[in-house]
């Protein structure tokens, strides 16, 4: 997909793997307070907000920590242009949730154009090609039958099922010997599909801005943990520059980060 940012956009705020539950307050008040206080004129959630999101209904019974983040995101979304995508602990985040955050939602990937610039915005989970397995499970938590089938489930038993796929994952990860990160290639593969210079994801919960080739650059979001012994939690901002450079990047810290 193809988004044209509005012509009134001078500043734009990137954030993702905030992974909110009941269990991590002092993340949620530094997101509600990042949601307050910004200054963009649009906020981009690259995937996973939630730890994890076991359907729309769930907005019936959510988590405490949950509804608060609901209700900042739709104060927000009521006076920015405020955009959400699903990333691989929220994928069945639906359109009755983007309703009440009043936010757009934001297919995987999409190329944003801003000032004349093309920008491919991903979560990432599919540009780590070396994880078979996990994009054997992603292909098939992604189709309608699947879904489908576990959204017919009573909330209860979703949950519980949820919990032992993140349990499932975790002790995959801690038997690991390898790291899997997004592979250069499979982002300079995509950037050239998309006709773009910049690639904006999350998911590896390593900040840092690589450059691919000497036309190609990707920016890798932070992970929020504002519970850990040393807080992390950062902002991309990209502002409108000048004729001669166009964009200016900045990584700010959020509210709660020293």
């Amino acid at each position: 997909m193809e988004l044209q940012a509005a012509p009134g956009w001078k500043t734009l705020d990137f954030v993702s793997d905030l992974h909110l539950q009941d269990s991590s307050p002092r993340t949620l008040q530094g997101f509600i307070d990042y949601l307050d206080s910004t200054r963009a004129d649009a906020v981009f959630v690259l995937g996973d907000l939630f730890e994890f999101w076991i359907g729309d209904d769930w907005m019936d019974a959510p988590q405490a920590a949950h509804q608060r983040c609901l209700d900042a995101l739709a104060q927000a979304g009521a006076r920015l242009d405020l955009h959400i995508m699903r990333g691989n602990r929220d994928f069945l985040m639906g359109p009755r949730l983007m309703q009440y955050c009043q936010a757009r939602d934001l297919p995987d990937p999409t190329t944003l154009v801003f000032q004349g610039q093309r920008i491919v915005l991903s979560h990432g989970d599919a540009l780590c090609t070396g994880d078979t397995a996990y994009l054997a499970f992603r292909a098939l938590s992604r189709a309608a039958s699947w879904q489908s089938e576990f959204l017919s489930v009573p909330l209860a038993q979703r949950v519980q099922r949820m919990l032992e796929l993140r349990r499932q994952s975790e002790a995959s990860k801690s038997a690991r010997t390898i790291y899997f990160d997004v592979e250069a290639d499979a982002a300079l593969a995509l950037l050239r599909s998309c006709s773009a210079a910049t690639l904006v994801h999350g998911h590896t919960h390593k900040p840092d801005c690589h450059t691919l080739d000497a036309g190609h650059t990707r920016w890798v979001l932070s992970d929020w943990d504002l519970e850990a012994p040393v807080p992390r939690a950062s902002v991309l901002r990209l502002q409108a520059g000048t004729a001669d450079a166009p964009l200016h990047w900045e990584r700010l810290a959020a509210p709660g980060v020293a």
